[in-house]
């Protein structure tokens, strides 16, 4: 077994090997969801009630169709054999199997699971990864939980599991899974349960090896085959081939099939008597008869009855592999330390100088949740809907998804959060790529690719948003990302990566068009878009129809499409630098930014448009069916966007492209409306350095806006940019429709309607991803006006900072949210204190969905390092980035 030097380049050295094709170091991997049930993709429902049709309950016992779920859980890179933990304390009513979490209609704020579950190490090639389980000693409280969830209002706190009192006098396990490869195919698993309680308490721990279940449905598999040899269990596949599941000692093994207990779901009878279920039944309910003597089967378990004195631990070991070994212990504890060491040393050259113990902590944890959230995803479409009897080409609305049929997703994605979320969201996996490229861009560069490539990217150009529906709109931030991770990559390397630029550019720009077609309703170059993942941020459910009739004119679409042109502007002057023919696309580009520009800022007939000049604040505009408007005027995220939308382009494209820039200046001289504008802002003047400005602003409206931003009474929390204006707690905005009232007030916390689900709310929390768009507009405004352009901050406070001093101000805000204070409390974590003060839960963190607004308090899904992973980018952005740095990238071209 080769324990390598655990020297200083070894996990960049497999990462280059995976990324050139020499070593598949990424084929196995954190690949398992942690919830296949209630999911879109299985749900054959006739109504699409997914979290009714497949239940929490059914999972033991039902075979999932397109994936698989576990605790802990690595599986290769198709999900044809899985390996995760199974447990059971001797009370429980099930064997812990998954993670256990309330239905969208169970809990009062949506969907949550109710589970403490951490993910305290992983790296990119997964050669290293550690995963921390809680697991109750006494009864897991599942139906306390439901219960009490469920007669709570959306107004009430949610009842969690340390509330339940299962946790007192520290009655529980730490359950440590640790992997570390000794080779591309070759897994090794350390399992050490610590008894943190005051008494002698037994544990059965389970590692379970199954197949998904690929052979029972139309066009099937060959029925793969797991059985028993001395000393391992023996899995054999038609493409796998061979695999050994290693043990120490002689414990019993279990076998069964992974095929549905109809029994028990659907009161029919069995086809064979080892069902998927049969293990749970044989250890928690003594059904001996339950599990295949003959030891085959599609599924089984090592059952290890650990007797674990009070403050001791005990340790199980594992090894999966493809070599037949006669010794495959020899070494094991040699291997295990190598890639600890390894993964220590590859976090150190990620995380740079000067940052304390607590946010080297913070960082790496972040980083290893988003690398244990990338998960299989498979969802052929079409078969889909041939499974639900719809012809897949007669596209029928009233069916989800049925005008995708030409996807199909077979890849392992980034997840959002693999319990909340476990499927891909078109805008949160471009966030995700942000902080996914600070450990493995190539990884992060083939996630963008994804989405765009012709079984994911529909044929009229729209980019999927998500399962649940497919054709609905997320904010077109794809090209920002991929602008970022080719701008990092030239960065680190010295060489961008041309071909990943120009593949991408190509694909983008037929989304753009979609939206030049499909979201702009009058032809104005003012955009709709719906929801574009605000969920209720709006006074209406901007998704659905409005009850005036008409529709919105959207600030944050139009927005969007502002920054849409400047990142595909920005990437095709970089492309023009080798091949002259982007110069055209370059031109049209900046002329579509201009009347989005002019549009934003036009003054109608009604005088609506979407600035407001006495409040100096962009709105959206409700279009009446008879011709009026009105602006719509709430202070939230959909009025800060338009600063979002701010690029910048060096000097140098004036000396490369001169034509360019004077066939700019020409196009404005032909177009009053836009010279007027052009005028009165910097699109076209000089900033530091000779640098160009694009922004939907000029100085004074730019002030007005930050002044709002930066006034703690406003947006400016405590913990970063709210997402709703604090004003609005004094003030909520109403509007009266046929006798109905609509309003919107801040709401710090939970959402206190069902507007998409009601488990999000937009008003009034902060959102990491949002928050690091707007750092990241600052920084390009002050490289273009540099370090005597000055602003309060916070708004009044009479101290005046340059606006990179702003974003690093703010910065700071959103990090302290996960870190330690004077009393040892994280803001994260709320008035907890077991987080706080228990030597075995303070170092830990979770990264929720969206953030209190007022005290930092985690929200939402809570294993959402999806975009919260971001975390890590503000921690580590200002020790790498000084005041003149980011300028500095645009003084030059990018190759």
């Amino acid at each position: 077994m080769a324990a390598d030097s655990g020297g200083a380049d070894a996990e960049r050295a497999r990462l280059a090997e995976a990324d050139a094709g020499r070593a598949a170091w990424r084929r196995w991997g954190p690949y398992l969801s942690e919830r296949q049930w209630g999911t879109v993709r299985e749900d054959y429902s006739r109504g699409g009630d997914a979290w009714s049709y497949f239940t929490h309950d059914q999972a033991r016992s039902r075979a999932y169709r397109w994936g698989e779920d576990g605790i802990a859980g690595v599986s290769d890179d198709k999900q044809r054999l899985c390996f995760a933990l199974a447990l059971w304390n001797g009370r429980d009513s099930i064997l812990k199997e998954r993670m256990f979490g309330l239905t969208n209609a169970e809990g009062n704020h949506g969907e949550d699971v109710k589970e403490y579950y951490f993910h305290l190490d992983n790296t990119p090639t997964h050669s290293y990864m550690k995963y921390l389980y809680k697991y109750p000693q006494d009864a897991f409280p599942y139906d306390d939980l439901v219960a009490t969830n469920r007669a709570r209002g959306r107004r009430d706190v949610e009842y969690e599991l340390l509330d339940t009192g299962v946790f007192d006098e520290d009655r529980y396990f730490d359950v440590f899974v640790e992997y570390a490869k000794a080779g591309p195919e070759d897994l090794l698993v350390e399992i050490t349960a610590h008894n943190r309680g005051p008494d002698e308490a037994t544990l059965h721990l389970l590692p379970t090896l199954w197949f998904r279940h690929t052979w029972s449905w139309a066009g099937g598999t060959a029925v793969p085959n797991l059985w028993l040899t001395p000393g391992a269990i023996r899995a054999d596949h038609e493409e796998l081939g061979a695999r050994w599941l290693y043990f120490t000692g002689d414990p019993e093994t279990l076998f069964t099939e992974n095929d549905t207990d109809n029994e028990r779901v659907f009161g029919s009878p069995n086809a064979t008597p080892y069902v998927k279920d049969g293990i749970d039944r044989c250890v928690v309910h003594g059904e001996t008869d339950a599990v295949n003597p003959g030891h085959t089967g599609t599924k089984a378990a090592v059952h290890h009855v650990l007797t674990v004195p009070a403050g001791g631990s005990a340790t199980v070991r594992l090894r999966l592999t493809d070599i037949e070994l006669a010794d495959p212990f020899d070494g094991f504890n040699q291997v295990i330390e190598a890639r600890r060491a390894e993964a220590d040393v590859f976090f150190e050259g990620v995380v740079p100088d000067g940052l304390g113990e607590d946010e080297r902590r913070l960082v790496r944890q972040a980083l290893a949740g988003m690398l244990w959230s990338k998960q299989y995803y498979y969802l052929d479409v079409e078969r889909w809907l041939a499974e639900h009897g719809v012809d897949p080409l007669a596209a029928d609305p009233r069916i989800r998804n049925s005008a995708w049929y030409h996807m199909v997703n077979d890849e392992v994605m980034s997840m959002p959060d693999t319990w909340e979320y476990p499927w891909f969201a078109a805008w949160d996996l471009a966030f995700h790529t942000i902080a996914l490229s600070v450990v493995d861009i190539g990884f992060a560069k083939s996630q963008l690719e994804l989405l765009l490539r012709r079984l994911y990217l529909h044929p009229n150009g729209q980019i999927p948003a998500y399962e649940w529906n497919f054709g609905d709109v997320n904010p077109p931030v794809h090209a920002w990302a991929v602008l970022f991770v080719y701008e990092l990559e030239k960065h680190r390397t010295g060489g961008g990566d041309r071909v990943f630029l120009e593949n991408a550019f190509q694909k983008l720009m037929k989304n753009f068009t979609w939206w030049l077609n499909r979201k702009d309703v009058e032809g104005n170059n003012v955009f709709q878009g719906g929801f574009l993942g605000l969920d209720n941020i709006g006074v209406f459910d901007r998704s659905s129809p409005l009850p005036t009739g008409g529709h919105l004119d959207q600030s944050d679409g139009t927005a969007w499409m502002a920054l849409y042109c400047q990142n595909l502007l920005e990437i095709a002057i970089e492309l023009a630098a080798e091949n002259p023919v982007y110069l055209e696309h370059a031109q049209t580009l900046f002329e579509h930014f201009a009347w989005i520009a002019v549009a934003m800022n036009r003054v109608g007939k009604d005088n609506a448009s979407l600035w407001d000049e006495e409040d100096g604040f962009f709105y959206d505009v409700l279009r009446l069916p008879d011709g009026g408007a009105t602006r719509l005027k709430v202070r939230s995220l959909v009025g800060l966007i338009p600063l979002a939308a701010t690029s910048v382009v060096g000097a140098w494209t004036d000396r490369r492209f001169p034509e360019l820039v004077e066939g700019a200046r020409d196009f404005v001289r032909r177009h009053p409306a836009v010279e007027a504008l052009v005028s009165s802002g910097d699109t076209l003047g000089s900033g530091t350095a000779g640098r160009h400005l694009f922004a939907l602003f000029g100085e004074d409206r730019l002030r007005r806006i930050l002044a709002r931003m930066l006034d703690e009474e406003e947006f400016l929390g405590p913990y970063g940019i709210r997402s709703l204006s604090r004003y609005h707690a004094e003030h909520p905005y109403t509007f009266e429709v046929h006798g109905e009232t609509y309003g919107v007030g801040y709401l710090p916390a939970e959402s206190d309607s069902g507007m998409f689900g009601g488990n999000s709310n937009w008003r009034g929390p902060v959102w990491f991803p949002i928050n690091v768009l707007l750092i990241r507009a600052l920084l390009n405004l002050h490289a273009y006006h540099g370090d005597t352009f000055t602003v309060e901050f916070p708004t009044g406070s009479g101290r005046q900072l340059n606006l990179y001093e702003v974003a690093r101000e703010i910065s700071g805000r959103l990090t302290s949210t996960f870190l330690r204070d004077a009393e040892g409390h994280r803001p994260v974590h709320g008035a907890q204190p077991k987080f706080a003060k228990d030597p075995h839960w303070k170092d830990l963190i979770l990264f929720y969905e969206y953030f209190h607004g007022d005290n930092g308090a985690g929200l939402g899904a809570s294993h959402q390092t999806g975009w919260t992973g971001l975390a890590a980018v503000t921690a580590t952005l200002f020790r790498l980035v000084g005041a003149g740095d980011w300028g500095a990238l645009r003084e030059e071209p990018l190759s």
